[in-house]
């Protein structure tokens, strides 16, 4: 979600306006209904059916005008895995290198694309023996040799044998070490794939927190509740080996840190659920902005003033209606520009195919989320 933002501004600051898809399948689905697109800007760890790269290749193929930049916190990505017209940077971007690609790529011609060496194939032919000739009927001292040498035989079959088995455990040996070094570059790869994302989101938080902050302080103070919540978030799911996380647990680790010496003036009721690590990374990120506004211009800035988050699951509809409502607390106005923060708790309802809506009301403000509870439970 934060990424996504950072993203569209790139777009904003390079001069273009930009068409915002949360998935491969909406992506698709606009690209069929409009004719203006000059060029896709994915990750290739996008969401849907199919990913970024897939994605991509998809386009291409259907609209080859269109031109494409790719992005991952992959390292690994050869001219022959992309589609033609198309260029890949690792994250974390560089923002001045993007505008000014992005700025190239809509007025250049086609990109070039240098296919891989073919290797030589080696042919291997069978090795043919010829048939042993009969055998002549053999004299006493053949015999007896004969004899010595299927005694010999026979130990040396039994060595064979002994030998063969410990080749075959030798052979398990082998490839238990092979699954284990390659299972420790699967790690290695995925730590160093987050790792960069990790990265490229703490560039995020940074850039777009000082680019809507008033002062260096505010900048600061802001960046620094940012990175703490989504430090948070981490220890959840790292409790949870990155598996389901509890949404109460999500919604009572987000709002502790907030609710001063255990004063009560949070009041939190609703169905525990399993949620995703991805859902629990942006519901993390979006109260951490809601407790920080009530804080500092809510109903929590005052002793009286409470905050009550509910929701419940409609079990015939399959979604999920969460909602944070503020009393108690001064009059409310609607602010005169659009925070970062307000930017990221409305993009939550489009991370997860769902609506927000956010209420300045005179008595308190009102957050309203409404999404499909696949969005929130469907495994990553």
């Amino acid at each position: 979600m934060v990424l996504r933002m950072r993203a569209l501004d790139i777009v904003h600051d390079a001069g273009f306006n930009a068409v915002e898809a949360v998935n491969a399948d909406q992506a698709m689905t606009i690209l069929e209904s409009r004719s203006d697109i000059s060029l896709l800007f994915t990750d290739i760890q996008m969401p849907g059916s199919i990913d970024g790269l897939k994605l991509a290749h998809a386009v291409h193929k259907r609209w080859p005008g269109i031109k494409i930049v790719l992005v991952s916190g992959q390292v690994r990505l050869t001219d022959a895995d992309k589609p033609a017209d198309s260029r890949f940077f690792g994250k974390p971007l560089e923002v001045k290198q993007m505008i000014a690609e992005l700025q190239d790529m809509v007025g250049a011609g086609a990109l070039a694309i240098v296919p891989e060496p073919i290797l030589p194939s080696i042919l291997f032919e069978p090795v043919v023996r010829p048939k042993a000739e009969p055998a002549e009927p053999l004299t006493a001292v053949q015999e007896s040799l004969t004899a010595e040498n299927d005694s010999l035989r026979l130990l040396l079959e039994q060595a064979g044998i002994d030998a063969k088995v410990l080749l075959a455990q030798a052979g398990i040996d082998a490839k238990e070490r092979e699954a284990a070094d390659k299972l420790q570059k699967l790690i290695l790869d995925e730590l160093h794939h987050r790792i960069k994302n990790t990265l490229a989101t703490v560039s995020a938080i940074a850039s777009q927190s000082l680019r809507t902050a008033t002062s260096l302080q505010h900048g600061q103070q802001a960046i620094e509740g940012r990175l703490v919540a989504l430090g948070r978030a981490h220890d959840l799911l790292m409790q949870a080996s990155w598996a389901n996380a509890s949404l109460a647990q999500t919604v009572r680790g987000a709002t502790e840190p907030y609710d001063s010496q255990g004063a009560g003036h949070f009041s939190i009721v609703g169905p525990d659920i399993g949620i995703t690590s991805g859902a629990v990374i942006a519901l993390a990120m979006t109260f951490n902005e809601l407790c920080t506004n009530t804080t500092k211009f809510g109903a929590l800035s005052v002793p009286a003033g409470r905050v009550e988050i509910a929701w419940t699951v409609d079990a015939d509809k399959q979604r999920l209606r969460l909602s944070w409502t503020e009393s108690g607390g001064p009059a409310v106005a609607k602010p005169t520009r659009q925070s970062f923060g307000t930017r990221m708790m409305g993009s939550l309802g489009l991370q997860l195919n769902g609506q927000v809506q956010l209420a300045y009301e005179p008595d308190g403000f009102i957050y309203a989320l409404d999404v499909p509870l696949s969005a929130l439970t469907a495994t990553a």
